[in-house]
């Protein structure tokens, strides 16, 4: 059965985009196109959950917020 991730997405200042998994600590990748981050953080998922019998997830994601100071 699927389960579906909350992914934060970013570009960094060499254009790379970089994703981070909500709830699965320590799980993130990049990609030069938004197509290949996608599949790298698929697989960065896959990898993450494989790694343990029983992996870590925590927090549940409630949103983002930008905030003008």
């Amino acid at each position: 059965m699927a389960k579906k991730f909350t992914v934060v997405i970013e570009k960094d200042e060499e254009g790379w985009y970089v994703s981070d998994v909500v709830g699965l600590p320590g799980c993130h990748t990049q990609g030069k196109t938004i197509d290949q981050l996608l599949e790298r953080t698929k697989e960065a998922i896959r990898a993450y959950l494989e790694s343990s019998e029983e992996p870590e997830i925590s927090s549940k994601f409630i949103g983002i917020q930008q905030i003008e100071v």
